[in-house]
C-alpha cells in the first residue's frame, strides 16, 4: 500500500471541470426516420445479404441473356439435352460443369463428344436444343415483371381504397368492406382461369388475374391504420386549418403509412411469382416460346429422372429469390416498426 502511494503523485487526482453551457449540448447527429430505419436495416445481416442477392439477380435477370451470346427461342434439336458445360470448369470432375451425363448403366458420357458439339451451354440445353442459361435468365425477367406489375397494381388500388374507406368511415365504409368481403369469397383460381378463358393464357391474364384480388389484402390493412391516425391531434389540426380531405391523406396519412406500404409489397412480390410459377407449373402460363421459371421447372419435371438440370436450376433461382424476398421484407419490418428498438 505504501508503495502505491508513493507511485501516483497527488497532483493527478484533480476535480472534473464541468461546462454548464454544454450541458444540454447533444452530440450524436440527428437522423431522419429513413435514414434510422437505414442503419437498423444494415445492422440485419440477413436482410443486407439478400439485398445485395436480390440487385445480383436482377442484373442477371436482364444481362444474363445479353452475356449467352444465344436466343432464347433458338432452337438445334442436334443439340438437344445435353448437360452443363463452362469453359474453364470442365476439367474439374467434382462440378457439374464438364459435360458429363451419367447413363442408365451407371456409365459416364461426355454428350459434347458424343453429339460432337463444340459450343458451350453453361446451364446445358432443353429438349429442343434451346439454351438453358438464356431462357432461364429471360424466364426470371418475365417472373419479376409479372410480379412486380401485379404488386404495383394491387399497391395503387390497396391504397386508395383502404385510405378512402378507413378515412370517411360510416355507410361508405361499410359498402365498401362488404365489397371486399365478397371478392375475398371469390377462388383466386376461378378468377384465372375466368381470365384466360377470355384473353387467353400470358402475361396479361395473370397480370389481371392477381390484380382482381390481390389488392384486397392491402386496402384491409391501410384501412386499419387510417382508422387509427385520423383521430390524431396532427390530423385534426390540419381539418381546423381548412385542408380538404384528399390533402389530409395524401400529405398527413399517407407518409405515416410508407412503411406498412411497403412491407405487404415486399411480401405481395414473392407470392406473386410463387403464384405465377403454380399457374405456369400446371399448364395455365406462358405459352412456347416464352418461358418463365414457372414454364421451366414444369418442362424439367418431365425429364427429372434423365435430364435433372433442366429442373434442379430454375428450381434454385426461384427458392433464392422466394427466400430473398421474404428475407428482405422480414427485415424492412423490424427497421420500419417504430416499436421496434435495439
Amino acid at each position: 500500500m505504501a508503495n502505491l502511494e508513493t507511485k501516483i503523485s497527488k497532483d493527478r487526482f484533480q476535480p472534473a471541470i464541468i461546462d454548464s453551457a454544454k450541458s444540454e449540448e447533444i452530440n450524436k447527429p440527428s437522423l431522419t426516420f429513413w435514414q434510422d430505419a437505414w442503419m437498423r436495416v444494415r445492422k440485419n445481416k440477413g436482410a443486407l445479404a439478400s439485398l445485395i442477392v436480390m440487385v445480383l439477380l436482377v442484373l442477371m435477370a436482364f444481362i444474363g441473356p445479353l452475356i449467352s451470346g444465344k436466343e432464347f427461342d433458338t432452337q438445334k434439336v442436334s443439340h438437344n439435352n445435353l448437360p452443363p458445360r463452362i469453359q474453364g470448369l470442365e476439367n474439374i470432375s467434382w462440378l457439374p460443369f464438364d459435360g458429363v451425363k451419367v447413363n442408365k448403366a451407371g456409365k459416364e458420357i461426355n454428350m459434347y463428344e458424343v453429339k460432337k458439339v463444340d459450343e458451350y451451354y453453361w446451364f446445358g440445353t432443353d429438349a429442343l436444343g434451346r439454351d438453358l442459361f438464356t431462357r432461364t435468365w429471360k424466364g426470371t425477367q418475365i417472373s419479376l415483371y409479372i410480379a412486380l406489375l401485379a404488386a404495383l397494381i394491387d399497391m395503387i388500388i390497396g391504397v386508395i381504397y383502404g385510405a378512402v374507406s378507413g378515412y370517411y368511415g360510416g355507410r361508405l365504409d361499410n359498402v365498401m368492406q362488404r365489397i371486399t368481403e365478397v371478392l375475398v369469397g371469390i377462388p383466386t383460381m376461378i378468377v384465372v382461369i375466368l381470365m384466360i378463358l377470355v384473353l387467353q393464357p400470358g402475361i396479361i391474364s395473370i397480370t389481371v388475374a392477381l390484380t382482381i384480388t390481390g389488392w384486397v389484402g392491402m386496402a384491409r390493412v391501410v384501412r386499419a391504420q387510417v382508422l387509427k391516425l385520423k383521430e390524431q391531434e396532427f390530423v385534426l389540426a390540419s381539418k381546423t386549418l381548412g385542408n380538404s380531405d384528399g390533402k389530409i391523406i395524401s400529405k398527413h396519412l399517407l407518409p405515416n403509412l410508407a412503411g406498412v406500404i411497403i412491407i405487404n409489397t415486399m411480401f405481395t412480390i414473392p407470392s406473386a411469382i410463387f403464384f405465377e410459377a403454380f399457374l405456369s407449373f400446371i399448364g395455365l402460363g406462358l405459352q412456347d416460346p416464352l418461358a418463365s421459371l414457372g414454364t421451366l421447372i414444369d418442362e424439367g419435371f418431365k425429364v427429372l429422372r434423365l435430364h435433372p438440370h433442366e429442373m434442379i436450376i430454375p428450381a434454385v433461382i426461384i427458392s433464392i429469390i422466394m427466400i430473398t424476398f421474404n428475407m428482405l421484407a422480414d427485415g424492412l419490418r423490424d427497421a420500419l416498426d417504430p416499436k421496434m428498438r435495439d
